[in-house]
C-alpha cells in the first residue's frame, strides 16, 4: 500500500475525520428553525445534500445554493444568505466540540510523518471549517496538530472544480513536484475516489457508513479498501 508513496494525501471530512454525521446534525437542526410549512421530519438531508452539491458541482458557491433549496423545500422565507449564515452558526458548536480523529488516524498520520513521507490534505471543506480544525477543536488539536503534520493543505476556496473533478488532486502535484505513482489517497466517498482516480492515483477506500449507498462503486473503483485506520496503521509498519 504504501511501499513507493513519498505523498500520502488526505481528504478531510468522512475520511481523516469523523464528521459527515455531525454535518446531517448541523442540517436537520437548520431545518428546524427555517421551516414554515408546519410538518415535522427531515427525510435524508444526506441524500438531498450530497445529490445537489454534486449537481452543483461547477456553480461559484454550491452551498449557498443548498441553503436556497432548503429555503424553497421548507417554505422559509429566509435568503439564501441568511440561512446560509445561520448554518455557520448552528455548525461552530459541533465544529469545535463534537468533530475528532476517526479511531487511530491520527496514529497513522504520526507515522508516516516519522517515516518522512510528505503529508498532504485535498478537500472541499471550506477553508473556515479547517481553520476551526486547526485552531479550535481540542480533540483535534490534542492528538494530532494539523499544522505539525501536514504540508500542504487545499480547501474549497482553492479550487474552481468540486470533486469528481480531479482539480484539487492535480494541484497537490503540481505543489509538490509529485508523479501520480509516487502518491497515495485516502477517501471515504465516491465522488472523491473519483477525482483521485481521474489524477491518475492510487486510492484507499476508507470506510464511512454514510457512503455506504454508494459502496458497490466505491469498493470497485478503490485500489485497497479498510474499514478503519487500525488497517492501515498494520500496513504501514509491515512495510
Amino acid at each position: 500500500m504504501f511501499a513507493g508513496k513519498k505523498v500520502v494525501i488526505f481528504d478531510m471530512d468522512g475520511t481523516l475525520i469523523d464528521s459527515v454525521g455531525v454535518w446531517n446534525d448541523v442540517d436537520e437542526a437548520l431545518i428546524a428553525r427555517i421551516r414554515t410549512d408546519g410538518q415535522s421530519g427531515t427525510g435524508n438531508v444526506q441524500a438531498d445534500r450530497d445529490a445537489l452539491l454534486r449537481e452543483l458541482a461547477d456553480a461559484p458557491d454550491p452551498y449557498r445554493a443548498y441553503c436556497a433549496f432548503l429555503g424553497q423545500k421548507y417554505g422559509s422565507t429566509m435568503t439564501a444568505k441568511e440561512i446560509h449564515d445561520m448554518r455557520y452558526t448552528i455548525s461552530n458548536h459541533f465544529l469545535e466540540n463534537v468533530v475528532d480523529y476517526k479511531p487511530r488516524a491520527d496514529e497513522l498520520i504520526k507515522l508516516l510523518k516519522s517515516r518522512g513521507q510528505t503529508l498532504a490534505i485535498a478537500t472541499t471543506t471550506r477553508r473556515r471549517t479547517i481553520d476551526i480544525y486547526r485552531t479550535r477543536n481540542r480533540n483535534i488539536m490534542s492528538k494530532a496538530n494539523i499544522d505539525d503534520y501536514f504540508s500542504v493543505i487545499y480547501a474549497r476556496e482553492d479550487i474552481t472544480k468540486m470533486k469528481p473533478h480531479p482539480e484539487v488532486y492535480l494541484r497537490v502535484l503540481e505543489t509538490l513536484g509529485a508523479a501520480p505513482g509516487e502518491c497515495l489517497v485516502f477517501e471515504d466517498s465516491l465522488v472523491g475516489l473519483e477525482a483521485a482516480r481521474a489524477a491518475g492515483i492510487e486510492t484507499v477506500a476508507v470506510y464511512d457508513k454514510y457512503s455506504d449507498g454508494e459502496r458497490g462503486q466505491i469498493n470497485a473503483l478503490a485500489t485497497w479498501r479498510i474499514d478503519d485506520f487500525a488497517e492501515a496503521v498494520a500496513a504501514a509498519e509491515r512495510e
